[in-house]
């Protein structure tokens, strides 16, 4: 394992979620692959691009880690099966059309899983693929974001069986392809692998409009989660966090509405090392504070959790000053032991490839306000740990 230490550079440890929202020319790049225009390689190129730039500002904005800023991918929830939102490049046993929704946004917009159709199941595209064409670009240590194996549990129906494919014989094979997952971003580089679990909280919410949200799906998808994450050894989990937020696509949420004390004391039933929470929009935070304060473990089996707080809300355009982030973590520290207290971003700035970024006025321009929201993270994060004394 690496011997990254994330106190290191900030004395307080800080790192963004993952995506960055993608340049209007890789958008259209992925529309004009969707419709046969360009080929694989043409759109390889500008996600290339995309990819420099995107490490360039990180580490010019100060960050003591970068991402990739997922500008290879399409979507966070379903890299590993599809080359493209619109299902070009779908994986075997896999149709574009009757899936499960994952989410429908306060917006009215809502993002579609495929439909499983059989076995095995088996991923197409592991993160370690495209961590490895865009770490030699970075001068820092690379984080990386993969999909949680809970989100991807969708992807068998909510009622009956796929014909042939026995759930369980699914549930197998995803905690091995998960596994793998992880293991292999390591091997490739990175020095920390956060889990997407922005369905946590959604798994709360009871919509109608979309069954599984009913279905009192949050402790399997803690239990799923815990398959997975009990294959690493505390070390190795010490470096593996689990992100969680309401959703953040065309700067909208799915589940913001819900109370966030639905989720939280089971979310630290996960054994993982770190976890990565939504807070900067939370309109209420001293309850949220309390609760994560109450229920971060210090002991999850082998290793102590660390909990970073929401400072920077990645869906207004409003750019946090460094003061208000300093102010932020120790208002947190009240609450939360300043040994395991940690800040982020409050989901990645774009987890989808066609994202429009409607309250920022274009993609390019939310771009330039993430590098800033960043840098200022960062600037606010040594502040507070110098107000603090850690």
């Amino acid at each position: 394992m690496s011997d990254y230490d994330p106190k290191q550079a900030t004395g307080i440890p800080t790192e963004q979620v993952g995506s960055l929202p993608r340049p209007q020319k890789l958008q259209d790049a992925y529309a004009a692959y969707d419709r046969g225009e360009i080929d694989k390689d043409a759109l390889e190129s500008v996600q290339d691009e995309a990819v420099k730039s995107s490490i360039e500002g990180q580490e010019d904005a100060g960050s003591p880690i970068v991402s990739d800023g997922e500008q290879r991918w399409s979507s966070f929830a379903t890299y590993p099966i599809t080359d493209t939102l619109a299902g070009t490049g779908l994986a075997d046993n896999l149709a574009g059309d009757g899936g499960q929704f994952f989410a429908i946004f306060a917006d009215g917009h809502n993002r579609q899983l495929p439909r499983l159709t059989g076995g095995p199941f088996r991923y197409k595209t592991y993160a370690a693929d495209t961590l490895a064409k865009s770490i030699g670009y970075a001068h820092r240590p690379m984080k990386q974001a993969v999909i949680a194996p809970s989100m991807l549990y969708l992807l068998y129906p909510l009622e009956g069986e796929v014909p042939g494919y026995p759930k369980e014989q699914f549930e197998h094979d995803l905690a091995d392809e998960c596994e793998r997952d992880i293991r292999k971003a390591f091997d490739a580089g990175a020095v920390r692998v956060s889990i997407d679990f922005t369905e946590g909280r959604l798994a709360t919410r009871n919509d109608p409009r979309n069954p599984w949200t009913g279905a009192g799906l949050l402790d399997r998808f803690i239990e799923i989660n815990n398959w997975v994450l009990d294959r690493f050894t505390p070390e190795e989990r010490a470096n593996i966090g689990v992100h969680t937020c309401p959703g953040g696509d065309r700067d909208s949420v799915h589940s913001a509405d819900v109370p966030y004390n639905n989720l939280l004391p089971k979310m630290f039933e996960m054994n993982a090392g770190y976890f990565l929470i939504q807070l900067a929009s939370e309109r209420d935070k001293d309850p949220v504070y309390e609760s994560i304060g109450r229920h971060v473990r210090s002991d999850a089996n082998g290793v102590a959790q660390t909990a970073f707080v929401g400072v920077i809300n990645p869906l207004n355009p409003r750019i946090e000053s460094p003061e208000e982030v300093r102010d932020a973590l120790v208002r947190a520290a009240n609450f939360i032991p300043r040994e395991q207290l940690g800040a982020t971003d409050d989901c990645g700035f774009s987890p989808f490839s066609i994202d429009e970024k409607p309250s920022h006025g274009s993609p390019d321009f939310a771009r330039e306000v993430a590098f800033q929201k960043i840098h200022n993270r960062i600037e606010g994060v040594r502040a507070a740990a110098e107000k603090l004394g850690v």
